[in-house]
């Protein structure tokens, strides 16, 4: 091993003793009063009603893909937004902005397809 990572793994090794000393303190020397109000699941500030088994909707599901669809179309954009300056210097900008182009309209597409199917209704 190198020089190079002792001093890295000797922070580690500090940082996980460290952590494992506090919980063991708190562990012995934190007071331990417990009640049925404490032990309670919390629901902002709601006493919790029903099962933590109940079953949600489907459209929650689709709506949380439709989101990270979008987010990723966001991640792929952004890259392409920060350099569009440095294709256009070197000639291949317009081919560039034809993908992108055919990237959004494909989502698009796609989110049109789900408002008419109704994917984004609730009832």
């Amino acid at each position: 091993m190198s020089g190079e990572f002792i001093a890295l793994l000797l922070m580690i090794g500090l940082a996980v003793g460290l952590a494992l000393t506090l919980l063991l303190a708190q562990r012995l020397l934190g007071p331990r009063r417990p009640n049925r109000i404490k032990e309670s699941a919390y629901e902002s500030g709601m006493d919790p009603m029903g099962t933590a088994r109940q079953r949600f909707s489907v459209k929650f599901y689709l709506v949380a893909m439709i989101f990270i669809i979008f987010d990723v179309e966001v991640v792929f954009l952004y890259p392409w937004a920060v350099t569009f300056q440095e294709f256009l210097a070197s000639g291949v900008g317009l081919g560039v902005l034809a993908v992108v182009t055919i990237f959004i309209v494909v989502l698009a597409v796609g989110l049109l397809y789900d408002i008419r199917k109704g994917g984004l209704e609730f009832e």
